[in-house]
């Protein structure tokens, strides 16, 4: 998932270069500004709806805007970042291009540089190009909504991987690449490749997902050593990819009127784990990997105290 979104981000930028006639290490901030002004104002192809005055509308279930038409400023800011990590590469390879055409400000490179995680997050200007963005607040799916699409699953394996992603909290990404060696039955566990890494991680597996992890690995059978256990229930036989895995989404909430997403269930599982209170922070942290314990401690309930 990061690695596709890196190459859909350097090929939108290829792509503009191709179309201005520029080299791309011939590029300067001015295609820079160009691509994110573009960006700006076009539709984004993956907003398209049946209704376009849904867009940005709030659904009156969840309580969940919808997406808009365009680019969220997340994406757009994306984006720079993954230009100036092509530039920077070659750079550091010691190849051309001689310039990093993204314009980065010294504060803002002070505070991407390595530094301790009990260390504060260090508070500075944007740099040049982006966008303005408001910090997300948690949105777990109530029990009784999640009962709802929970049923409006299709298939074993769909209600698998849903039950999966909510007692796991990995991210989408990490749970389609799991396989079938990373499952300890036993131990009711899973390992997943963290997000950005190779390093294994460790997450919890409930006793009702490895019943349905095991009624679907009975129906499909076992995979190949070394490959995915989800794949694709249609076609020739391949992993099963984030793309479908959002349309297999897509389709329960256009027979609900809903708008979840797959971070949602990665907050409900976090919200849930807030609210036991057998729980320490240190343990809802350590199971949802934050980076940072002030973002595990937004889904504390209202009241509490360390």
């Amino acid at each position: 998932m990061k690695s596709r979104s890196y190459a859909q981000d350097l090929l939108r930028w290829l792509r503009l270069l191709a179309m201005v006639e520029v080299a791309w290490d011939r590029a300067g901030q001015g295609e820079v500004v160009l691509l994110v002004a573009w960006m700006r104002n076009a539709p984004n192809p993956q907003r398209r709806r049946r209704d376009p005055g849904q867009c940005g509308a709030v659904n009156l279930k969840t309580g969940k805007p919808n997406l808009d038409a365009g680019y969220a400023k997340a994406t757009i800011n994306h984006a720079p970042t993954a230009i100036a990590g092509l530039y920077d590469f070659h750079l550091h390879t010691g190849g051309s291009p001689l310039v990093n055409p993204v314009p980065a400000g010294p504060l803002r490179r002070q505070m991407l540089a390595h530094r301790s995680p009990l260390e504060p997050v260090p508070i500075v200007r944007r740099a040049p190009l982006r966008q303005k963005t408001t910090a997300q607040q948690p949105r777990s799916i109530p029990d009784q909504l999640w009962a709802e699409l929970f049923a409006a699953m299709r298939s074993t394996r769909d209600r698998a991987l849903l039950a999966c992603y909510v007692c796991s909290g990995a991210r989408a990404s990490e749970l389609l690449a799991l396989r079938a060696e990373d499952i300890d039955w036993q131990g009711m566990r899973m390992w997943v490749t963290r997000k950005g890494s190779d390093v294994l991680s460790v997450v919890p597996l409930s006793p009702e997902a490895a019943v349905l992890l095991a009624a679907y690995l009975s129906e499909a059978g076992l995979p190949p050593p070394g490959t995915p256990v989800w794949r694709a229930s249609r076609g020739r036989p391949r992993p099963l990819s984030y793309p479908a895995v959002r349309r297999m989404l897509q389709r329960a909430n256009e027979m609900l009127g809903t708008n979840w997403s797959l971070h949602d269930i990665r907050h409900t599982t976090c919200a849930r784990m807030a609210g036991d209170p057998a729980l320490t922070l240190p343990e809802i942290q350590a199971v949802m990997r934050h980076t940072q314990l002030s973002t595990t401690q937004k889904y504390m309930p209202p009241g509490w105290t360390s």
